[in-house]
């Protein structure tokens, strides 16, 4: 029931925002410098966005069996991370008085025309996962390399307008998962209450008249079959079937 996953390698919201946060490490990297960045405090703020919009999203999901509530907020974490990224890149723009591409522009309807192919990962999920992120990134090459930080701040806007979406839906089942499925606490509570009842209807050992448990017999003609055994085991061996 509160087993972990890495179910987050095959999210399309994942490997997006892996390709946002390559796309701006290199930005950084290349149109950061010490005229517009003396300090280095954009370029940190920046990666350390990017980074967080990939890290909660997968610490996110991999809490999904133990807890809807965390998963969403970490998820919520990790929508608001890349929006703060959104605005650095609007910025950038703005004081270059320019505009991001309008939406429905020839420039930004071939980026948000670029699919992303489904993952066929096989054993070694880590390396095919992270193959196919390369793979997925090479379809915005084109953008990406560019030489003029102004196509690159607006590709890497839609790309970061594209995960939001995505991260959108994703709160919505999950909000409905919630709603359906309770949370750990919920879990919890309803498990502790199966356990309780069960003790409450245990008999008692007929040997020392210590209360018994329901046990499941692992071997012999029975192996499988559920009994009642002593909770005083292994000092008594005392048993009842179960009725």
């Amino acid at each position: 029931m509160f087993g972990g996953t890495c179910g987050y390698f095959k999210l399309d919201s994942w490997v997006m925002a892996n390709i946002a946060q390559l796309g701006t490490q290199r930005f950084c990297r290349r149109f950061l410098n010490r005229t517009n960045d003396p300090c280095g405090r954009q370029f940190d703020q920046m990666t350390q966005a990017a980074r967080s919009g990939c890290a909660n999203n997968a610490e996110g999901s991999a809490r999904h069996r133990t807890s809807r509530e965390t998963e969403m907020k970490l998820t919520d974490v990790a929508r608001a991370s890349l929006a703060e990224l959104a605005g650095d890149y609007i910025n950038w723009l703005l004081n270059q008085d320019l505009v991001p591409w309008e939406k429905n522009s020839p420039e930004a309807r071939a980026v948000y025309e670029v699919r992303l192919d489904t993952p066929d990962y096989g054993d070694d999920v880590v390396h095919d996962a992270c193959a196919h992120i390369l793979a997925q990134k090479k379809k915005f090459a084109t953008w990406l390399d560019s030489p003029d930080d102004v196509v690159v701040a607006n590709v890497l806007l839609i790309l970061l307008a594209r995960v939001i979406n995505m991260l959108n839906h994703q709160m919505e089942s999950q909000g409905e998962a919630f709603q359906e499925e309770g949370g750990f606490r919920e879990k919890l509570t309803a498990i502790r209450h199966d356990v309780m009842s069960k003790q409450e209807e245990a008999p008692v050992c007929p040997d020392c008249g210590a209360p018994m448990r329901r046990r499941k017999a692992k071997a012999g003609r029975n192996a499988g079959q559920e009994f009642w055994g002593c909770s005083a085991y292994p000092k008594c061996n005392g048993t009842r079937k179960v009725e």
